[in-house]
Parts: structure tokens; C-alpha cells; sequence
């Protein structure tokens, strides 16, 4: 077994597991909780209406659209990060930032990651390899502090598309509008999912990277003229 994959399965010690919670949580001054990922629109056209059509439409995000792009993005950076690799950072973030559909879709990620690295690094200092230049997406700046700390791959993907899902149930518990027991259903469904995804992301490589949910990438552009409208994105 390598290194890497020593790091990648080592036991989740109570410090690695602190810090995945605060970074991962509500709480966390990323402002995640003004972006619906295009929810709102699909909201106000009928096509989301309930908690059935909410767990539908958040579990096709994670298995084919952002969820799936931003987990195969977290691993490759972490990887990086942990072998050192500037150039590859580099080139991980460059890319990360270009593969966002929509105008609405970048700026959801990249204000999320700036705002990410200036919370933790204030926080939460770790020597490493230096981040790459220019604001980065939220995946890249995550995936970035779990290799610099340390914490396992498999627990850090697993925590990031958890808060990932949980963001998007609670604008749709906000939009439809849901009770808070039913978002919290949607949420325990769809925990089989976010282990999936989060193990296929543990052994994919960036070519693996595509994805397939054309109407949600559409939902971001039109949210962009939504006449009125409760979330940035």
C-alpha cells in the first residue's frame, strides 16, 4: 500500500473530525446559504414541488452534475497537495474554474472558495504547499485544507458532499416550502448516494470528469433573469 493510500483510509482522529465539521458547517462564513444551485428556478416552474421531486433532483446533482465534478476536483487537489505538487495544483485550479456552466455557477463557486481560504487560513494556519494564485473554486480551496491538515480523503469527501446536498435540501426546505422533518428525510435518503459518489471521486482521475445534468445547468442561466428571486444563484 502507498502512502497516500495510507493517508487516504487512517483513522479520523478527533482533531481532523473537529475541523471537517466547523469548515463543512452551515455556520461557516462561505455565504452558502444564499446559493440554491438553480433550485429557486426550477422551484418556481413546477418541476421541483415536493420532497420526492427535491430528493430527485439533489441526488441527480451529486451522481452526474456539480457533486460528482466537485468530488473528482476535491480528490485530485488533495492528492496534490498531499505529494506536494504545485504545477499540479496549478493546472487542478485553473481547470476547476473553467468548468463552471454558467456565469451564475462561477460565481457561486469561486466567492465560496475565496471566502473559504481567507476563514481557514485565519483560523486555521497549516504549513504545505502554497495555494495557487487568484481565487479559487470551493472544491479546490477545500480539498487544499484537508491535504494541508492532513485529514483522510475518504472522510473529507463524504463531509464535503454532505454539506454540499444539505445546502441545496435547505433552500429547497425555504423555496417549496418544506417542514423541517421533511428536508431532514431528504437529506437521510439521499446519504447512500453521497457515499457512492464520494468513493467513485476516491479512485477517479481527471479525465473521468463530465457531466450530464443539462437541466440544472440550464435552471442556473435562467435564474440569472429571474424576475424576483431569494437566492444568488
Amino acid at each position: 500500500m502507498t502512502v497516500t493510500a495510507m493517508v487516504d483510509r487512517q483513522v479520523l482522529d478527533p482533531a481532523a473530525l473537529y475541523r471537517l465539521m466547523a469548515w463543512l458547517s452551515p455556520s461557516f462564513p462561505v455565504g452558502a446559504f444564499s446559493h440554491s444551485h438553480g433550485l429557486e428556478w426550477a422551484v418556481e416552474t413546477g418541476d421541483v414541488v415536493d420532497a420526492a421531486s427535491l430528493e430527485a433532483w439533489v441526488g441527480q446533482i451529486l451522481r452526474f452534475g456539480a457533486g460528482r465534478q466537485d468530488a473528482i476536483l476535491f480528490a485530485a487537489t488533495w492528492r496534490a497537495m498531499i505529494a506536494g505538487d504545485r504545477r499540479r495544483l496549478d493546472e487542478i485550479a485553473e481547470l476547476a474554474a473553467a468548468l463552471s456552466p454558467s456565469k451564475e455557477r462561477a460565481v457561486e463557486t469561486l466567492s465560496q472558495g475565496k471566502a473559504f481560504v481567507l476563514a481557514t487560513e485565519a483560523a486555521w494556519p497549516a504549513a504545505g504547499a502554497p495555494s495557487p494564485d487568484g481565487d479559487l473554486a470551493y472544491p479546490v480551496a477545500v480539498g487544499i485544507a484537508a491535504g494541508r491538515h492532513g485529514i483522510p480523503l475518504d472522510a473529507s469527501l463524504v463531509a464535503y458532499l454532505h454539506a454540499f446536498a444539505a445546502n441545496i435540501v435547505s433552500a429547497g426546505v425555504r423555496l417549496i416550502p418544506l417542514g423541517q422533518t421533511d428536508g431532514q428525510k431528504v437529506t437521510a435518503a439521499l446519504e447512500p448516494v453521497v457515499a457512492e459518489v464520494a468513493a467513485e471521486a476516491e479512485t477517479a482521475t481527471l479525465e473521468d470528469l463530465g457531466g450530464c445534468v443539462f437541466f440544472a445547468d440550464i435552471a442556473s442561466m435562467r435564474h440569472e433573469t429571474q424576475y424576483t428571486r431569494l437566492f444568488r444563484t
